[in-house]
């Protein structure tokens, strides 16, 4: 969730960590800070907030040194502080940790037994702590990092550097992602590529367990035993794409109108004439005829993709399929796992969610084929698949997620359809149908923007209610889930979202005068069902605004306010479009609000921890 950067060469080495923690504000973080050695010294700087608070500090830096450490923090132990705030030294060491330390309470104790004192709430600071303990015991650098390294548990990783060993950056991996960037006479590290991917050349990942030492010139990687690991580079192919507002007010904004680029280039990635690329699917790479069941795993609105998905794959596979959020799925044993048989797809536009790795790997253990849908190149769930279908969606900065969300939609459909023209359950005049609706989707999408400029009379009417509910049936249940994320999220909103046949079954009884209700309503096979249930919320005086057709007369007779949609026959677009008026609904109560649209509150972008 936090980012680690590091950096070792003949350049200045604070102002490049600097640009790579920038590189990294899209996670989401509430302090930052750096280290530096020079002149035999370590120099430390942090504050709490903004990486703007920090910039005022660099200055103190000497404009000479050549060996850097950052980190933008998240809290998970202690307050957002500047004394919590990373990295956190000693004498001899300055420490970066991304993760969570399982067994630190018993490691502080036992060092405030011993003596030792902490400034501290954290969990990285008993790290460093520790290390600096066991080098005045062993009296070497490495041995003091493998023998820490063998007492922490959870997951972690680390960027260390020792006052008595300028010319080195040490790194430990355990459960967290972490990778290596090699450059001509200058290495790097980072949480992820973004942090070097344009200047470093090569790319070195490292798998749990293993720790390395970095200079400028050399890269010694090693096992958990102390083992040499023989270095696999992989050359870096992928560079960020731009991360600029282009004149928008927030990234937010301007990925929700990125929306209509991203769908045309997903057709010009996956369909071929009247084929879909199977290849670019990721579904060569599968034993499709061997599986018998599918299982999902993800988080947050990577999940509810995941739902949503569920609707058209079992329709059009005629599979089994579960969906399962990751923090559960990782702690559960599945019957339905059948070694060979289930595919498990992971859905994550990181592609480094703690729970959704930790899920797949548990899922290769029992020997099931494993899938994933992600954004991100190179990242630790496209390398632990069998199969990976790359989005290439673009950067997706705004902490919630809204493109990434509609290309998961589309590219899991589009799977989905060329996954059972393989095993059979769908011919190709079925497929050329699909296509021929597909190739009209983009501009819908771009029809669906124009209700922008009409959901300002309804922000306006709306925003200071603290409360929402947002219901739809079928296809546009797990619509109506994301719809209600996306405003509690940025607009800090308490919204719920429910099954709009469940409303009787329980939360009717919030419904007054008092309660808005976004109900979703595109004239698909649950219309009519639906419309009964908008009338039930009008008899109790429930304040409507209804999502779905703008010719619809008795829409506009039972609601309030009407957010206009286009209107498709196909359900998985249906929900692409019906997505984008929440979307914008949400961002413009947030703004009303004055919140920090981009990076709410408490909330991060690449999910790293449990």
């Amino acid at each position: 969730m936090c980012g680690i950067v590091g950096y070792i060469g003949t350049k200045n080495a604070v102002d490049i960590v600097y640009k790579g923690l920038q590189q990294l504000e899209y996670r989401g973080y509430d302090s930052a800070g750096i280290a530096a050695i020079s002149g035999g010294e370590l120099l430390l700087e942090k504050e709490e907030g903004k990486l703007i608070n920090l910039e005022k500090h660099l200055s103190k830096f000497p404009t000479t040194q050549e060996i850097a450490i950052g980190h933008t923090r998240w809290a998970t132990h202690g307050k957002p502080s500047r004394e919590n705030a990373h990295p956190h030294a000693t004498e001899m060491f300055a420490l970066v940790h991304n993760g969570i330390i399982e067994n630190y309470e018993e490691i502080k104790s036992e060092l405030i037994k011993e003596g030792y004192r902490f400034q501290s709430e954290t969990d990285t600071e008993v790290i460093v702590v520790l290390l600096q303990k066991l080098y005045d015991e062993l009296k070497s650098i490495e041995g003091a990092i493998a023998k820490t390294f063998s007492r922490l548990e959870g997951a972690f990783s680390l960027g260390i550097l020792a006052k008595d060993d300028p010319e080195s950056m040490y790194l430990v991996k355990q459960g967290s992602p972490l990778v290596i960037g090699r450059g001509s006479g200058e290495n790097y590290f980072g949480s992820d590529i973004t942090t070097f991917a344009e200047v470093a050349k090569y790319a070195i990942f490292l798998n749990d367990g293993e720790w390395a030492k970095v200079t400028k010139d050399s890269i010694e990687l090693w096992d958990h035993d102390g083992n040499a690991v023989k270095i696999k580079p992989t050359p870096i192919n992928w560079t960020p794409g731009s991360a600029d507002k282009h004149g928008y007010r927030h990234y937010m904004l301007k990925e929700i109108h990125e929306q209509p680029a991203v769908i045309s280039k997903a057709i010009t990635n996956f369909v071929e004439g009247n084929q879909l690329n199977s290849e670019a699917l990721g579904v060569n790479a599968l034993a499709c005829e061997k599986i018998t069941n599918i299982s999902i795993v993800a988080c947050g609105t990577a999940y509810i993709a995941g739902m949503l998905s569920k609707y058209f794959l079992e329709d059009l596979t005629s599979l089994p399929v579960n969906v399962d959020l990751a923090s559960e799925f990782r702690y559960r044993k599945p019957h339905m796992l059948k070694e060979g048989k289930t595919l498990v797809i992971a859905v994550s536009q990181s592609g480094e969610t703690a729970d959704t790795l930790a899920s797949i790997k548990h899922a290769k253990e029992a020997g099931c084929q494993i899938m994933s849908v992600c954004n991100v190149a190179y990242s630790s769930i496209d390398r632990e698949s069998d199969s990976t279908l790359l989005m290439q969606a673009g950067p997706e900065i705004g902490v919630a997620s809204t493109k990434a969300f509609t290309s998961q939609i589309l590219c899991l459909y589009l799977w989905a359809n060329a996954f059972s023209q393989r095993i059979g359950t769908l011919d190709q005049i079925g497929v050329e149908k699909m296509l021929e609706k597909l190739s009209s989707l983009p501009v819908h999408v771009n029809s669906a923007m124009n209700c922008e400029e009409g959901i300002h009379d309804i922000v306006n009417r709306f925003y200071e209610f603290p409360n929402f509910l947002y219901v739809g049936r079928g296809p546009s249940y797990p619509i109506a889930l994301e719809g209600a994320l996306k405003l509690k999220e940025i607009s800090y909103i308490h919204a719920e979202g429910y099954a709009s046949g469940e409303l009787k079954h329980g939360p009717i009884a919030l419904v007054d005068k008092h309660m808005p209700i976004v109900a979703l309503a595109p004239k698909d096979d649950y219309y009519d069902k639906t419309i009964s249930n908008i009338e039930e919320i009008k008899a109790r005086e429930g304040l409507i605004i209804g999502v779905g057709d703008d010719q619809d007369q008795t829409l506009k007779r039972l609601c309030d306010a009407v957010i206009a949609c286009p209107q498709v026959d196909n359900a998985a677009f249906q929900a692409i479009l019906t997505t984008i008026p929440i979307q914008f609904l949400a961002y413009y109560i947030a703004v009303k609000r004055g919140t920090d649209v981009d990076q709410p509150r408490n909330l991060a972008k690449s999910v790293t921890v449990e």
